[in-house]
């Protein structure tokens, strides 16, 4: 079961999830998508139980520059969401891009490190606010979705598009290469009416009339 929720503080809104126990966890972290970041308590790293909470990204959006509103929404859910963190005052959320998360096969369920350490950051959740915690659970759904197929169509449409951009970016070579060609002929060939045949025997005096200087008397 994974809980999705909708964050009204942007626009478009954005989309945040989380899953319901450590088991979904091992999944989301499996199948996550490069337009996500990744939110957990700080002290989940001593293994201790935390939320995994994912946004995703929207058009134009860069981990390192999420809102601030948004930023605060996140941490709120992170806080509320883990058994451990919806009783402290004063922890601090970890947030790293989902790219960045680090699993092997010696770490416990739902367990993660980071390829990077310099790729997270904090922010610090002084006390759980109450109205921003509810406004998001009144948008909460729950699903059991096929995170497996949901990540094969995300990279589906991901070649689709790289593969587009490509095309496009090899058409508009292809073009500038013909304007660049055709420049190149019309300076080379600039002059060639002047040098035609017809232009040189209009311009050859062997044949003109005897009296044609008379012309410049």
């Amino acid at each position: 079961m994974v809980y999705y929720f909708t964050s009204n503080v942007v626009s478009p809104a954005a989309f945040i999830y989380v899953g319901k126990d450590k088991f979904e966890n091992e999944d989301l972290i499996e199948f996550g998508l490069d337009s996500d970041v990744w939110y957990v308590n700080e002290f989940h790293v001593d293994n201790l139980s935390s939320a995994h909470v994912y946004v995703r990204l929207r058009n134009g959006e860069t981990w390192d520059k999420i809102p601030e509103n948004l930023l605060e929404d996140c941490a709120q859910l992170t806080k509320a969401n883990s058994i451990e963190g919806n009783k402290k005052d004063n922890i601090t959320i970890i947030y790293t891009p989902w790219s960045n998360l680090k699993k092997d096969g010696s770490m416990a369920t739902g367990q993660v490190s980071f390829h990077n350490p310099k790729l997270v950051r904090k922010v610090l959740v002084r006390e759980r606010d109450n109205p921003t915690v509810n406004r998001l659970n009144k948008t909460r759904v729950e699903k059991t979705p096929d995170l497996r197929a949901e990540k094969e169509e995300f990279l589906k449409k991901k070649r689709n598009s790289e593969r587009k951009t490509r095309d496009q970016l090899k058409e508009k070579e292809k073009r500038e290469k013909r304007e660049r060609e055709q420049l190149k002929w019309q300076k080379d060939h600039a002059y060639d009416d002047m040098f035609s045949e017809e232009n040189m025997e209009a311009s050859n005096n062997q044949d003109r009339d005897a009296d044609f200087l008379d012309d410049f008397m």
